[in-house]
């Protein structure tokens, strides 16, 4: 058996969405290579943090510099899906007919995903910077997604609100590179996750053959995210790591 890195040892980590996918395996990786702390945020279990709210983010961040004196990585792997969109690429496939989804789209759902997706990402950014910029180092990787470069049709709303949000976060990467603070970005395809269990099949399947592989395991991402979080990417500033399967590249 390959023996576990110890990339984190003694080190003190944040990570948004951690109950549960991609935020859960980051925390099982980064407690297996020897964090010191991991707080584990996330709208449902005992932290009952909405990262769309700016007073949550904020306090669970000052609650954790005060147990803990500082915050070396943060992790944001909180998101959401747009399942209205996903059932109108369904009826798509079913009927034969061309996607109708953007004019079906409700304020509601548009909302709700650029608060959590983009919202929730600003808030965690400038929270992770107010606490790592004063002390000169820490390293923050968000995770963005594949659609945001090229997405199903009739997936739009989810598309913008990752489009965005990964912007942002190149954006503070070249503002808070100078003070020694590394934000990186994963942007995975399909993962295997709770929230792509509720996906329907036909759309699934759709996702599945875009790639020349299926689905990802949470763990694949995880090691992406990880390496990007560790000391061997110091050199990697403001990238976008596609973790996509082969479905496109980029150049």
């Amino acid at each position: 058996m390959k023996p576990v890195q110890q990339r984190f040892t003694g080190k003190v980590a944040l990570v948004t969405g951690g109950a549960s996918g991609i935020g859960a395996a980051v925390v099982r990786q980064l407690t297996a290579e020897g964090c010191e702390t991991v707080v584990v945020v996330d709208l449902h279990g005992g932290s009952a943090v909405d990262v769309s709210v700016a007073g949550d983010v904020d306090r669970v961040f000052d609650r954790t510099v005060a147990a803990h004196g500082r915050i070396d990585v943060v992790v944001h792997a909180a998101g959401i899906d747009d399942p209205e969109s996903k059932a109108a690429i369904q009826r798509s496939r079913e009927s034969g007919e061309p996607v109708d989804a953007l004019r079906l789209v409700s304020d509601q759902t548009w909302r709700r995903l650029m608060s959590v997706n983009l919202d929730g990402t600003f808030n965690i950014l400038r929270a992770a910077a107010r606490v790592m910029v004063p002390v000169g180092s820490g390293a923050i990787v968000t995770v963005s997604s594949s659609a945001a470069f090229d997405t199903l049709t009739g997936y739009g709303p989810y598309a913008a609100s990752k489009a965005g949000a990964q912007a942002l976060a190149q954006a503070a990467a070249k503002e808070l590179g100078a003070f020694g603070v590394r934000v990186n970005t994963v942007a995975p395809g399909p993962v295997d996750t709770p929230m792509a269990g509720r996906t329907p099949a036909g759309v699934r399947q759709a996702m599945s053959a875009a790639g020349v592989r299926d689905y990802a395991a949470p763990e694949e991402i995880a090691d992406s995210i990880c390496y990007l979080a560790s000391s061997g990417a110091s050199n990697v500033v403001g990238a976008v790591l596609l973790s996509n399967g082969g479905r496109f590249t980029v150049s």
